[in-house]
């Protein structure tokens, strides 16, 4: 029995490891892919700006004070080295920065989504496939928590509550699972439960979290129009277009 016990679970394994490799292809990770390779490129360009600029004011400043004094060609060339250093150094600083190495307390909220986002991309790879899929599906959702998020103001209560569990909380938990050695995740503890179940459990609960805590931010949007929509209507409702014509027709009284 223990044999074809084992030989049960490689197979699961094996099918597991497939699925990954097709969810790599196909399914939500690719759109995780593509907004990565889009933050990628915005970084590109952002170094890109920032040294085209610093050349640019180097070359500013060559031209005003070749206006007065002679610089020759030792200065010229100086002044491209300096440009083409300062502009390097630039590049090499902001480029060597891993991006994403963990979610920053201190960002605005829609940058702590962005990098919560990309946080879990990356730290995907590292886990069971039952919790890729829970982190995917995290992923997926965040795209109205941005929305909704990036309006509020830090100290929000609601936004608190997402901030912490985006920054330290979630974080802590896949910090918590990879001190885990690979042999000992699938052993089962004293209430029959592997670290890998517990880590689907606990992403599957911070994902109904994130999840209420967006649907309360999207109800108090629809809350504040409803009261919007309701004054417009009795401000400006077809009664009230009726009387004021009917106060402004000459058969009025």
């Amino acid at each position: 029995m223990s044999d074809v016990s084992a030989k049960v679970d490689r197979a699961l394994a094996r099918f597991d490891r497939v699925v990954a490799v097709v969810d790599e292809k196909r399914g939500p990770v690719v759109s995780q892919a593509r907004r990565e390779r889009k933050r990628t490129v915005d970084r590109f360009g952002h170094a890109l700006t920032h040294a085209a600029l610093a050349v640019l004011v180097v070359s500013v400043a060559t031209i005003l004070v070749g206006l007065f004094l002679p610089i020759g060609m030792f200065g010229f060339i100086a002044a491209v080295a300096l440009a083409l250093g300062i502009a390097g150094m630039l590049l090499v600083t902001e480029l060597s920065h891993e991006p994403v190495a963990s979610v920053p307390q201190d960002a605005s909220n829609g940058e702590m989504v962005q990098r919560f986002d990309s946080y879990l991309y990356q730290a995907r790879r590292s886990l069971p496939p039952p919790a890729q899929q829970v982190t995917d599906a995290i992923s997926a959702d965040l795209g109205t928590l941005k929305t909704t998020l990036e309006r509020l103001d830090a100290l929000d209560p609601e936004a608190q509550d997402a901030r912490r569990l985006m920054s330290i909380h979630l974080p802590g938990l896949l910090d918590r699972y990879a001190q885990v050695p690979k042999a000992y995740r699938g052993e089962a503890d004293a209430e029959g439960k592997t670290v890998d179940q517990r880590l689907v459990e606990s992403l599957e609960a911070s994902r109904a979290a994130l999840s209420e805590i967006s649907g309360r931010l999207v109800q108090r949007d629809r809350d504040a129009f409803a009261t919007q929509d309701r004054f417009i209507q009795a401000r400006y409702g077809q009664d009230e277009q009726i009387g004021s014509m009917n106060n402004g027709s000459p058969n009025g009284p």
